[in-house]
């Protein structure tokens, strides 16, 4: 038998504004990885985006690849046990608790985000197995000390021990005012010695025309992309060891035999960097 998180078990909650008449980077990634949460404005900003980066399903199915391949390394090899996922986005099968917990189902995992319909879904959606735990925290990355200091994160993970930090496809979305290295530095400094930090970020290192027509077309609608070059993806993990074979676009980063797709892909399909480090 499976259980929800504690929260989802203290009774009702407000509902929440979805604004479903407009796109939502959230809803525009689940079609793209063809879920079935999403509206009308989500659809047709995908279509635009598939318009000016034809691979972008592609590119959200390596995304998700990239985070199970992290993930499992993180529980299988790494030992950790503990997760903290900011940014997670629609709940989407299976989940980083299910690869964690699948290999540990003692494992405990940690969701934050702070757009309603992925509180929404998370309500329904991100169940533990028994042995384990899971908690969602409704916070935004832009201050991660409203993230660290919430209650259900304390009753859920022991930050006097190893927790791997997981920041999958997040920080090129957070606005302009919000320093994504001094949040990222924050984060790390709140975790014992011993934790990870586990990334994906787009880059116009390749495709830098595509990549701009579809930040424009996300500003348009009030969302912001902001690109950055492998140089600048490496300063998020100053000081800290990074796991073979470093900073590589998501299809090399220790790519699984059994993946068909990404084994087809050029070194430059993929416009996204992923890297795992460990906090010495």
């Amino acid at each position: 038998m499976v259980r929800g998180p504690e929260w989802m078990r203290s009774g009702p909650r407000k509902p929440v504004e979805l604004h479903t008449d407009r796109p939502h980077a959230a809803r525009v990634y689940d079609f793209l990885l063809g879920g079935k949460t999403n509206y009308a404005a989500d659809r047709e900003a995908a279509q635009r985006t598939l318009l000016a980066l034809p691979n972008a399903a592609l590119i959200a199915r390596q995304n998700r690849a990239f985070m199970h391949r992290a993930a499992r390394y993180l529980a299988a090899e790494a030992g950790i046990r503990q997760f903290l996922d900011i940014g997670t986005g629609i709940p989407t099968t299976p989940n980083l608790h299910e690869v964690v917990q699948a290999i540990e189902p003692r494992s405990r995992v940690v969701y934050a985000d702070n757009d309603p319909i992925v509180l929404t879904h998370s309500r329904a959606l991100h169940t533990s197995h028994p042995e384990g735990r899971t908690a969602y925290v409704h916070g935004d990355l832009c201050h991660p000390d409203g993230i660290l200091d919430d209650p259900e994160l304390a009753r859920t993970l022991d930050l006097g021990e190893p927790v791997a930090l997981t920041l999958v496809a997040v920080l090129h979305w957070l606005p302009k005012e919000c320093d994504p290295f001094a949040i990222v530095s924050r984060l790390l400094d709140a975790l014992p010695p011993g934790s990870f930090l586990a990334l994906s970020h787009v880059t116009d290192d390749f495709e830098p025309k595509a990549l701009d027509e579809v930040a424009e077309d996300f500003r348009r609608s009030g969302s912001h992309v902001n690109v950055r070059s492998k140089a600048e993806v490496a300063e998020f993990f100053t000081g800290l060891e990074l796991v073979e074979p470093g900073i590589e676009v998501l299809q090399r980063w220790r790519p699984d035999s059994a993946d068909i797709e990404a084994g087809s892909l050029a070194d430059t399909d993929i416009p996204l960097y992923g890297a795992v480090a460990r906090k010495g």
